[in-house]
Formats: C-alpha cells, structure tokens, sequence
C-alpha cells in the first residue's frame, strides 16, 4: 500500500477538472490534481523513491513496492523549455517523502499562458486501486492526496 502526499500547497479539483483531455480522462493514470498557491515554490516528492523520470515540468518518483507517482507542474508547461523551473535533484537519485524535487513559480506560469494546475498520477494504476482519493478542499504539503492499494 502507497500513500501519496500533495506536493504542492493549493486546492485539490481532481483530474476532470485539469485543462487537458489526457489528463482529465485519466489516460495517464487516475489520481487527482492541485490548483497551486501563486508563489514560488518546491514541489516535494510525494512518496518515498527513486526519481525515475526528471524534468524541470514534471518528475516521476517510483517507491520500493514499484509504484511510480507522476507529479505534472502546470499544463503544456514542456513548452517554456524548462524556464522559470529549477531541478533541486537528479535523475535517479533516492529521495524522502516531502523532499523538494524541482522549484518553480505557479504565478510566472500563469502569466505565460500556461495552465499552473498540477495532476499528481498513479501511473498504470487502476481507478479501483485507489481509494481516499482528494479532489476538493484546501491541502498543505504532505496532506494524504490517495492511498494506493
């Protein structure tokens, strides 16, 4: 059983509500997604793991039970070619719950026409595997966002 942790502080809306039909039809993954605080922040790792897939929009981290957990920094963000985003570790390297994986800034997002909603993904996971799951609310960095069973 994985617990994922939010992030990122903001409100959780849930992955139909994120304006992109990949993620909002969860083919990437169910899960949820955070509508972020507008101030510069760390985007923590939201489980124990090994950062699998580095990027400065988006990372992957896999915990030892094999559970990969995609966190998306805003959406079509892959199109600022990584400005306004700061990588704070390495691909493949180990880290801790709450650990701060990329800095960034939901506000300079916004202003370049980008969506800063964040999807946090259970990749390959089924709907059914989830339970628990936020998709409203205010959450604070570390609040529990799903459970993986």
């Amino acid at each position: 059983m994985t617990t994922v942790t939010s992030p990122l502080a903001g409100r959780a809306i849930g992955l139909a509500a994120v304006p992109d039909p990949v993620f909002s039809a969860a083919m990437v993954g169910p899960g949820t997604a955070i509508d972020p605080v507008r101030e510069p922040t760390d985007a923590v790792a939201p489980v124990d793991g090994v950062v699998v897939s580095l990027h400065p929009h988006a990372f992957v981290v896999v915990d030892e039970q094999g559970h990969g957990v995609l966190t998306h920094l805003g959406i079509d963000t892959v199109q600022l070619n990584g400005e306004g985003f700061e990588l704070l570790v390495n691909k493949g390297d180990t880290v801790a719950r709450g650990q701060a994986v990329v800095r960034w800034d939901p506000a300079a997002v916004e202003a370049a026409g980008k969506s800063p909603v964040c999807p946090v993904v259970a990749l390959e996971a089924t709907a059914n595997a989830l339970s628990g799951l936020r998709d409203e609310g205010d959450v604070k960095v570390g609040d529990r966002l799903f459970v993986w069973e």
